[in-house]
């Protein structure tokens, strides 16, 4: 059997706090494929890895 990697899942809410977003903006990136996020039956959960790159990358292009 294949050992499977250590991830860590976020809730929604979890991923909300840590993006210092609402709730409603976590759900519309992950609709928009923005932020990749896995569904257990009625609720989402987005890899901890994902959020750590979401936020890294830049936000807007200035120049």
């Amino acid at each position: 059997m294949a050992e499977l990697p250590d991830v860590r899942f976020l809730t929604v809410a979890e991923v909300a706090e840590l993006m210092r977003v609402s709730k409603m903006t976590v759900y519309r990136l992950i609709h928009a494929g923005e932020l990749p996020a896995v569904r257990f039956g009625r609720s989402y959960r987005v890899p901890e890895g994902a959020v750590t790159e979401a936020l890294q990358r830049p936000v807007a292009d200035v120049g």
